[in-house]
């Protein structure tokens, strides 16, 4: 083959070793200068985030806290790669620190002198601003809030809908007209007003702490759903603050909620139009009484329409609310603080 070149020797007794031997050379030193230039690449924080997710809830938002371990979200909720403690001295390892209002009050603990770069503080309350207090004081302290408002940056509502495909109607039994339960009486709110105006054209089967009639544990769903209608009234009126209410005492029960809170409009993002009263549909009290009294049997089940399609959630387990924070993490913001908590959360 007169067209074919001659093979080079080499020291290395056959060709083109000595070429192989330097081109891993080359590609060695890349590798580890690319480590070099690059350290966080393979550093221990990732190794962190890709083993666990670590949140720290600096106090459990209700009375008892429960006993936490490494696998609860999973074991519970089947969310992987989520830690909860709440242990404090994990705080230099946590990625999330929680904090429930109830925990910043005057005479409460104090919040940490320092926060880890890259560490994420959590304000966390469900009540509404009406009452939550002493906001002001900690304007540019916290990097998410975890609230029952739509647009917080982790949503926790009392409750929702869920699709369902049972496609019956389960309306219990009735014995009387009205129910409301109610603990914490106060004439100076609005509830108390529509309630004492409404009396008087209808009545109303009132239990709890205000009126001397508690219910216990088991037996407040069983004795609401007595009623063909309970009085979902608020305490305070806010946007999105739509509570126990609504969501157990009212659909739960199996009664149709008549309700005192934000305007329909806003109930309406979270469940069907026919499937409560609102107060403000009516030019009167007197008018509204008269539709509950004077409603027949056809247009009550109407009410109803919503179970062929949904269920009632309710979120109850403030494990399963701490847990929803490992879902919502990879899309969260990072890096930003509130500059003004009470201004945000009474717009």
């Amino acid at each position: 083959m007169p067209w074919a070149l001659p093979l080079r020797r080499s020291p290395w007794g056959r060709p083109g070793v000595k070429a192989l031997v330097t081109a891993g050379v080359f590609v060695t030193t890349l590798w580890n200068l690319r480590f070099f230039l690059n350290p966080s690449k393979g550093s221990g924080e990732d190794s962190k985030h890709r083993e666990s997710l670590v949140i720290l809830v600096w106090k459990w938002p209700s009375k008892q806290a429960p006993n936490v371990s490494r696998d609860m979200c999973h074991e519970l909720y089947s969310i992987t790669g989520c830690q909860l403690t709440t242990e404090r001295q994990l705080l230099h390892q946590a990625d999330v620190v929680v904090f429930p209002h109830s925990s910043l009050q005057p005479g409460q603990d104090k919040l940490p002198k320092e926060r880890l770069p890259g560490q994420n503080w959590v304000w966390v309350s469900l009540e509404s601003p009406s009452n939550t207090r002493a906001l002001a004081a900690w304007n540019q302290t916290f990097n998410w809030v975890m609230t029952y408002r739509q647009d917080s940056d982790i949503f926790i509502p009392y409750g929702k809908l869920v699709p369902n495909q049972s496609s019956t109607v389960n309306i219990p039994a009735k014995t009387n007209l009205v129910s409301w339960v109610i603990s914490n009486y106060h004439r100076t709110q609005k509830r108390a007003e529509v309630y004492k105006n409404l009396s008087r054209y209808l009545h109303v089967n009132i239990y709890g702490k205000a009126n001397n009639k508690p219910l216990c544990k088991n037996c407040l769903l069983p004795t609401i759903s007595k009623s063909k209608f309970y009085l979902a009234f608020e305490n305070s009126i806010h946007r999105d603050y739509i509570t126990e209410k609504f969501w157990r005492n009212s659909l739960l029960a199996g009664t149709v909620p008549v309700v005192l809170g934000p305007p329909r409009a806003n109930y309406e993002q979270f469940v069907p139009a026919d499937s409560f009263i609102h107060v403000n549909d009516f030019d009167s009290l007197e008018e509204l009484a008269t539709f509950l009294k004077t409603m027949n049997s056809s247009r009550y089940q109407q009410f109803f329409a919503w179970q062929r399609r949904f269920s009632v959630k309710l979120y109850t387990d403030w494990r399963e609310r701490i847990c929803a924070i490992c879902t919502a993490y990879p899309g969260l913001p990072h890096g930003r603080l509130y500059p003004d908590l009470q201004s945000w959360f009474n717009s």
